[in-house]
């Protein structure tokens, strides 16, 4: 029996480091610590650190996980997961002992992993609720959202005089040092802005 330890983040902000951590604290090897900086909702087949931990576990293995959520926020997503190392003799012990395949029959386990399923997609759509009703107060506010310009009025300007001099967005991208999709976009913004 090998001991393996995934983490997951869903975002760059979020500090893996805890979570591997640990995974070291439970004495699992440094090579058999795995992790993917993806969405819990992601498909299982773009999370490549998490298909390598599975292809190198075999029956009897035991995967550690800091809470069940980090193998799925999608209630479908993590029942059929469980499902299929189950299947594959892996036992499956979270760090926030709700669950451990090692201790349980397997229809105990499908119980409390349809319900530990259940909440975190119930969570998920509470996350989802708050982050749009916080960016509509923001909005209404006047917070802008999205990359900041890195060109200020004079370079506006200069693009629209060059470009009412005839020339090409991509000679007035070379000229400016900017993509020809920016300038593009400026050139599309201030005519409308202008109507």
């Amino acid at each position: 029996m090998t001991d393996f330890f995934y983490w997951r983040c869903s975002t760059d902000l979020q500090d893996q480091e805890r979570q591997i951590l640990a995974g070291k604290q439970l004495g699992v090897s440094e090579q058999n610590i795995f992790g993917d900086k993806i969405t819990g909702t992601s498909d299982f087949n773009d999370r490549p650190e998490l298909t390598r931990c599975l292809e190198a576990m075999k029956s009897g293995d035991v995967i550690y996980l800091s809470e069940l959520s980090r193998l799925s926020r999608s209630f479908l997503g993590m029942v059929n997961e469980v499902s299929k190392l189950i299947e594959r003799g892996i036992h499956i012990k979270t760090l926030d002992k709700r669950l451990d395949t090692t201790a349980m029959p397997k229809e105990i386990t499908m119980l409390i992993v349809s319900i530990l399923g259940y909440a975190a997609s119930q969570e998920l759509e509470q996350i989802n609720s708050r982050c749009a009703e916080g960016r509509a107060v923001a909005k209404s506010r006047g917070v802008k959202f999205g990359r900041k310009r890195m060109y200020d009025k004079h370079q506006i300007q200069e693009i629209m005089s060059k470009r009412n001099e005839g020339q090409g967005y991509g000679t007035i991208a070379r000229a400016l040092g900017m993509s020809r999709g920016t300038i593009q976009s400026i050139v599309k913004r201030e005519l409308e802005a202008a109507v």
